[in-house]
């Protein structure tokens, strides 16, 4: 065995070791969720940001908070309403006296965006100028407040929330916001043995003591270890086709995708696609990525990024329905080539 791959067999296990401690210890508070779980850590090892969708009651806020205390990390929950201002956020300048000299000067006093872990809740309660402040805080890690820079500490992840079913006076997320987030998780409903065990835990005299399992520069070690996960090109090709063939105005685009898409996903999709690709390689105990892995994010990473026409409405057509048929059409078109070039990557995802 050469020492490369010895440093990547230690690499895998330590991320599976970290990654099971979470889970053991997320499972003492959240019952079931074991995909959005997922879905949350490879977004965290891939330094991502989520976007949650679910209706009110399925411990979105809880699993947030929750999470942020296995990783040792401050966590900061920011209720977003319709009179938020960005300076709420991001913090603000205000005149202090020295009682000694008597002189007055400006102080900058922190906002709660400077944390580790920010539950940004209902994000589209607030108007558009309070949501691009908490958003270019997510794309620059940095707040500017006269004139002067303040970075935000890393690891650095906004996970936002969402009510699908109130919309009066929501201010929704443009495209061009929503494309800032690496993932859109769709939180659903528990199953009937699953909701058992919530009211059993959550209605008798019990309390779960959380423990941190994984520190800050740890979290920041293993971000750079995903990076180092080696892709293969018929992979990143397969990854930029399934991109591509969102966009009407391409050649790759199939006549469903003309009919039901009105806008298709840019090149941060594919960028999400691999990163989020080779952070779940490693969950599953591998030191390089296959097809499977781009299809277990797909969905995930394109849901939001695609636009539909009023046809596809009209016939509820979804954008996870559009990714499903996506991701049939590339195999079609590409799974040929791939055997050739590349045989593991496609039988691994079979």
């Amino acid at each position: 065995m050469t020492e490369a791959h010895a440093d990547d067999l230690k690499a895998v296990e330590k991320i599976q070791h970290a990654t099971g401690e979470i889970r053991r210890e997320l499972g003492q508070v959240i019952i079931g969720q074991d995909a959005v779980i997922e879905q949350l850590l490879i977004a965290i090892f891939s330094r991502g940001h989520c976007l949650l969708i679910g209706v009110p009651g399925l411990a979105k806020t809880l699993l947030v908070s929750t999470l942020a205390r296995t990783m040792n990390l401050p966590f900061s929950r920011i209720q977003f309403t319709p009179d938020l201002m960005p300076s709420d956020i991001t913090g603000t300048e205000v005149i202090q006296e020295d009682k000694t000299s008597g002189e007055r000067a400006f102080k900058f006093l922190r906002g709660p965006i400077f944390a580790n872990v920010i539950l940004a809740d209902e994000i589209n309660r607030t108007p558009p100028k309070t949501q691009a402040a908490l958003l270019e805080a997510m794309q620059e890690h940095q707040v500017t407040a006269g004139g002067e820079k303040h970075l935000l500490e890393p690891p650095f992840f906004v996970l936002a929330t969402q009510n699908p079913i109130e919309q009066e006076g929501t201010y929704p997320l443009p495209e061009a916001q929503l494309d800032r987030f690496m993932f859109e998780i769709r939180v659903d409903y528990p199953t009937e043995d699953e909701e058992m065990a919530i009211m059993q835990a959550t209605t008798s005299d019990t309390a779960s003591d959380v423990k941190p399992v994984i520190s800050g520069p740890e979290i920041l070690e293993l971000q750079s270890v995903v990076r180092r996960v080696p892709v293969a090109e018929p992979i990143i090709k397969y990854a930029m086709r399934l991109t591509r063939m969102t966009r009407v105005s391409t050649e790759e685009a199939p006549d469903f995708v003309k009919e039901w898409v009105a806008w298709g996903a840019g090149p941060r999709a594919t960028q999400y696609l691999i990163l989020g690709a080779k952070a779940r390689a490693l969950l599953q105990g591998r030191f390089h990525v296959i097809t499977e892995d781009i299809d277990a994010v797909a969905h995930a990473v394109l849901r939001h990024r695609i636009v539909t026409t009023f046809s596809a409405e009209a016939e509820g057509v979804t954008s996870d329905g559009i990714v499903d048929k996506l991701i049939g059409a590339v195999r079609s078109n590409d799974e040929a080539g791939l055997r050739e070039r590349l045989p593991d990557a496609v039988e691994g995802s079979a």
